[in-house]
């Protein structure tokens, strides 16, 4: 193979501290900063403020704290931040089907130091919050105009949120009618939650495994799985393999002449955002993760927002409140009448929806369809070199383009020289690359690694993350044990994921970690 790629190596090495957490580095009496006292006449004023307070709500002890001073405080959390990875400082293509682009710097700062939006706060009056009103309302117009669909809600907090929504949807609607539908349709590389959120409304999930030269069910085999049971399909397209259904219109079709509706889970649309539409489609039901597609952090899995779409006849179903406009000024609404009710409290998460806006924007239509170009173009060249890759595999659909991703698998590999995606991805981490994310469990494609590299990559930030796994390939094949023994240049050595999965060892509180580590 040729050796040229390892002229795009860093040297990388991440600092390590050995850093304690804020709970233990807490003093006794330090403060950051010392609150004055409040004045008599504001004493006066509120009078006792606890007294509002039931009794049976009322703390029996003052929070326990950590008590550190200021410096400590800083020192602590910029020594932090120098033993993490991150899109900041690092190529990110790894993140998948998490979308991971870059979010421009200008929205940041206006989200995060603009008081008119970083201390808004949800039980305002509406007439002192008009302009983030009217953001929320531009916004719905240019997700109708980008969808095709007739109304949207920007309640629910996440993709997967918005596709537990569109179940209870599916629902009421099916309730409003009188017909007895309680099974939905699904595909095994559309997201889980397209299975997993009906679930949870009570349906029966049907999951239709992929076609091997399609990459995707046969039209044949859909149209199999749909009966007078069916209420909805849920269809993720592309799906996790990248690979686009051209005949989506057709499966869209099948379910509605069985009388059922269809869902489209829409957040792998970033390599066709501005070029094709739900609306053509024939899509009833639709979402977007807005904390991915139009450059929003995920901020650690949250916050985001998942942009609910639905055609006329289901708007009277949509999540309230809505954000309406009456001429004169805007209000929110919650007078939908066969509305499924309050997903998540008040209007949903503000900050992402100002990014979105200030985003789509900057881009424009053009500039939204050219970011799709930019991330299509981005994958072929990724799928290009990546599968060139001594160990690296693609399954499905010989010969077919991928859209924006790829699902590849390191099953050669393993057969090769024992290693798989696991010590890959602690391998990436020595030369200050972020984790690369695997696939949804259990592991259809074997051994299996997926990368998106979205509009915001060049080629040369392509070019170094692909030397990366060029050079990991290598040393597989000529110097194992430097793979086996990863990472060695990150804080944390010989990392396992066993926390993950061993209910013992979940501490998700301070007070949970003291009780456990307490036996």
């Amino acid at each position: 193979m040729d050796q040229d790629y390892k002229k795009l190596l860093r040297n990388f090495h991440q600092a390590r501290w050995d850093e304690p957490i804020i709970f233990e580095m807490s003093t006794p009496g330090e403060r950051g900063v010392l609150v004055p006292a409040a004045s008599a006449e504001v004493q006066e004023a509120i009078g006792d403020e606890a007294a509002i307070i039931p009794e049976s709500l009322r703390r029996k002890a003052k929070p326990a704290l950590p008590e550190v001073g200021q410096m400590r405080v800083n020192r602590h959390y910029m020594r932090l931040s120098q033993q993490t990875l991150g899109n900041d400082v690092s190529v990110d293509i790894g993140q998948g089907t998490c979308t991971m682009k870059y979010s421009p710097k200008v929205q940041e700062h206006l989200v995060r130091s603009n008081p008119d939006i970083a201390d808004i706060h949800p039980l305002q009056d509406e007439s002192t919050m008009q302009g983030l009103l009217q953001i929320y309302h531009e916004t719905e117009k240019y997700m109708k105009e980008i969808s095709g669909m007739d109304a949207f809600s920007f309640q629910p907090g996440g993709g997967a949120h918005a596709i537990y929504a569109n179940a209870l949807i599916v629902r009421n609607y099916f309730k409003d009618k009188g017909e007895d539908r309680d099974e939905i349709v699904t595909t095994i590389f559309s997201h889980p939650a397209d299975a997993g959120a009906p679930a949870t409304c009570g349906f029966k999930v049907v999951d239709l495994m992929q076609d091997n030269e399609l990459g995707y069910p046969t039209l044949e085999a859909f149209k199999e799985a749909l009966s007078e049971k069916t209420a909805a399909v849920f269809i993720t397209n592309p799906e996790d393999t990248g690979i686009f259904n051209p005949r989506i219109a057709e499966y869209v079709q099948a379910a509605h002449d069985v009388g059922a509706l269809a869902v489209y889970d829409q957040a792998n649309v970033n390599g066709i955002m501005g070029i094709t539409r739900a609306k053509e489609a024939g899509f009833d039901l639709i979402h977007y993760n807005l904390h991915k597609t139009f450059s929003s952090p995920h901020g650690g899995m949250g916050p985001g927002v998942g942009a609910l779409g639905a055609t006329k006849e289901l708007e009277p179903y949509l999540p309230v409140p809505q954000v309406k406009f009456d001429g004169e000024k805007y209000y929110l609404d919650c007078g939908l009448e066969k509305t499924v009710g309050k997903v998540r409290a008040f209007f949903g998460n503000a900050a992402i929806l100002v990014r979105v806006y200030m985003w789509i924007r900057s881009l424009g239509p053009e500039g939204i369809r050219e970011a799709a170009l930019c991330s299509v173009l981005n994958n072929q060249y990724t799928v290009k070199k990546v599968s060139a890759i001594p160990g690296v595999t693609m399954y499905y659909a010989d010969g077919i383009r991928r859209i924006e991703q790829c699902r590849y698998s390191w099953e050669q590999l393993k057969e090769d020289t024992g290693l798989g995606t696991e010590d890959v991805t602690r391998r990436l981490v020595d030369y200050g690359m972020e984790h690369y994310w695997q696939s949804h469990h259990p592991h259809i494609v074997p051994e299996p690694f997926t990368l998106e590299p979205t509009e915001s990559y060049s080629k040369k930030d392509l070019d170094e993350f692909i030397a990366v796994l060029q050079q990991i390939s290598w040393e597989a094949y000529n110097d194992p044990d430097i793979i086996r023994t990863a990472p060695h240049n990150a804080p944390v050595h010989g990392i396992k994921n066993y926390y993950e999965t061993d209910p013992e060892k979940i501490m998700c509180s301070w007070r949970q970690y003291l009780k456990k580590t307490a036996k």
